[in-house]
């Protein structure tokens, strides 16, 4: 590659008045190009879905390209030679997009999940067995909050390729809750004993309706499973007071929930 001092230096001293003015003039034309091609592109992306982000994104992009000929053109004018100036923003790229290969590849997540919209923010998702609130959509990272207030970054590269779970995309969430009762317990005395934790919980959806089964026996207890909906946003709530409701409704209809337990024997030896 030619060496761009001497190139630079050569060219300084063809410099006249005439070939600054021109170069000027030719600056300032290309600005204003680039101001009119910006706002005519902005117009052209407001009349798409794309989301905004993405618009954005776009817009700098293209701005950037245009800069980037701009001063290729200025250079010109100029007569300082392109070949050199072509050479060095070859090299130049070559080496940022080395050095920035996983940060290209979290913008095309980025990217793929702003287009394709997956989750949107406030959406409540799992993700890589990380679970939470999205908070933020970057080009680069993803942030969740968790239910226990810590904030996560995820790279967009390993989402856009992760299998993902959307809990709140559907507009409800079926809240499940197992209990257990003595096999001395009538069954349909257990079932009226959740319907009425189901009838004391608030923010329940009617449909579907909510349901009680028979799951499993085990050991020393039958398992009951108690199935109902809520909304995304209620779904915490409903989940933890159905599970107080069971507890009141158990002992109410007098029914014994029961758990794991040892029962140890001693044996007096008389001898």
């Amino acid at each position: 590659m030619p060496d761009l001092t001497s190139t630079f230096t050569n060219a300084l001293g063809k410099f006249s008045i005439s070939v600054i003015l021109s170069a000027a003039a030719t600056l300032v034309i290309c600005l204003v190009v680039v101001h009119l091609l910006g706002k005519l592109l902005r117009r052209l992306l407001a009349r798409t879905k794309l989301d905004e982000r993405i618009q954005k994104y776009l817009l700098t992009g293209v701005k950037l390209i245009l800069y980037i000929v701009t001063v290729l053109i200025v250079a010109e004018s100029l007569n300082i030679p392109m070949t050199s100036l072509v050479a060095l923003l070859s090299v130049g790229s070559l080496g940022v997009t080395l050095a920035a290969e996983d940060i290209l590849g979290n913008v095309a997540g980025g990217l793929v999940i702003l287009s394709s919209r997956p989750f949107s923010i406030g959406d409540y998702v799992e993700v890589s067995g990380v679970s939470g609130t999205v908070h933020e959509i970057s080009l680069n990272h993803t942030k969740l909050v968790t239910p226990d207030g810590h904030l996560v970054m995820l790279p967009n590269k390993e989402l856009a390729s992760s299998q993902m779970i959307n809990y709140t995309v559907l507009g409800r969430r079926r809240v499940v809750q197992k209990v257990t009762a003595s096999y001395d317990a009538p069954t349909e005395t257990v079932k009226a004993a959740c319907r009425r934790a189901l009838e004391l919980t608030d923010n329940l959806l009617d449909d579907p309706p909510p349901a009680v089964y028979l799951t499993a026996y085990q050991e020393s207890s039958i398992q009951y499973t108690v199935y109902c909906w809520a909304t995304p946003e209620n779904w915490w709530g409903a989940y933890l007071a159905l599970g107080e409701h069971l507890r009141d409704a158990f002992q109410e209809f007098g029914v014994e929930m029961t758990y794991d337990h040892l029962n140890v024997h001693i044996v007096e030896n008389r001898s």
